[in-house]
């Protein structure tokens, strides 16, 4: 077995609106798990790579549910710990043409959000890692999150694993009386890898590219207009060998641009674009991102151009897949990267 690559952070109970029924309207909901970090370690065992989840979860039936799906899709959860008093919700109402989705969170005092340095072994945890990755979201729910993940970042880069991270800012989870820019900067500083987009790099670094309005893109966005925001990130955070951004133009709900740039110090790498006219679900977006360029970093070693592109095709194809995980095989991406698109029929 592979060397695992071990993701840290909150999964929540995920409750959606059927079909595009506004919450006033729903009479019932759809129950499925998902969160940034699982969400990525889903992805990376689909891919055939050896994946574990770390978290705390409560001791209840709710958890164990989420547990054993998890372990359905090949994820290891043997390191989660358990404690604290619920799992966290998050409510979907899945916008369409110019209304936008909505998520309301009822995720306070989750298990996860009580979690302190000292509760998770993390030499332990990560004896026998080649990855570490975490999210700006678990450093927004606590400060005791914030310290494990520091813990857990530490303890990576004194044993040598790779740190990732998705910088994922979320204005409505920073409630504990510190800021993303007070927090994240001591965090990402141990990182390898960052990926983030225009409005993370901005909003949590002031960072941003010149004359660029996410709002006013009508759907194409230029990637050049990024090496500044990448190259002002390394200068930032020096240990980052790669940073990468990812480029989405919204023309409406359903139909959004989708890219990325990648840089690694020296040189600035362009995917192809995609034009995802019809999206089923674009949550996880970036976590399918993200799971799809940790695999192509291990797997097309040298090759960030290749990376790249695996990345972007594999999250253009979770945009056409219910729910949080990206439930897609290596092939069936590398069939897309390699210019099919046609969506025929597979016999």
């Amino acid at each position: 077995m592979s060397k695992k690559i071990v993701t840290f952070g909150e999964i929540m109970l995920r409750l959606a609106t059927p079909g595009y029924l506004r919450f006033s309207q729903a009479k019932e909901f759809t129950a499925t798990f998902g969160g940034g970090e699982a969400n990525v370690a889903v992805s990376l065992a689909n891919y055939g790579l050896n994946a574990e989840f770390v978290s705390r979860l409560p001791q209840n039936d709710i958890a164990k549910a989420c547990e054993m799906e998890l372990n359905r899709y090949g994820v290891s959860t043997k390191n989660i710990i358990y404690g604290g008093e619920r799992l966290g919700i998050y409510f979907l109402e899945t916008g369409a043409v110019a209304r936008p989705s909505k998520v309301v969170y009822d995720r306070a005092h989750s298990s996860i959000a009580d979690v302190k340095p000292g509760m998770i072994n993390w030499k332990e945890v990560l004896k026998e890692a080649q990855w570490f990755h975490w999210t700006g979201i678990t450093p927004a729910l606590s400060q005791g999150a914030a310290d494990a993940c520091l813990e857990a970042i530490k303890t990576a880069n004194s044993m040598g694993v790779t740190v990732s991270t998705d910088l994922n800012f979320r204005k409505n989870l920073w409630k504990y009386g510190k800021t993303a820019s007070e927090v994240m900067p001591a965090l990402v500083e141990g990182c390898d890898v960052i990926l983030g987009n225009e409005e993370d790099a901005e909003t949590v670094f002031g960072i941003k590219p010149q004359g660029f309005d996410v709002t006013q893109t009508g759907g194409h966005v230029d990637a050049k207009a990024f090496q500044s925001v990448c190259e002002q990130l390394v200068k930032k955070f020096p240990r980052a060998q790669k940073v990468i951004i990812t480029l989405r133009g919204s023309v409406n709900a359903n139909h959004n641009t989708w890219a990325g740039v990648l840089f690694n110090g020296k040189q600035l790498y362009q995917s192809p674009g995609y034009d995802i006219t019809h999206i089923v679900d674009r949550v996880g977006g970036g976590d399918s991102f993200m799971g799809g360029l940790i695999y192509g970093l291990l797997t097309y070693t040298g090759d960030d151009q290749k990376a790249l592109n695996f990345a972007v095709a594999a999250s253009c194809l979770k945009h056409t897949i219910y729910g949080d995980f990206n439930q897609v095989t290596v092939a069936e991406v590398e069939k897309l990267m390699s210019g099919d698109a046609s969506g025929r029929v597979s016999r």
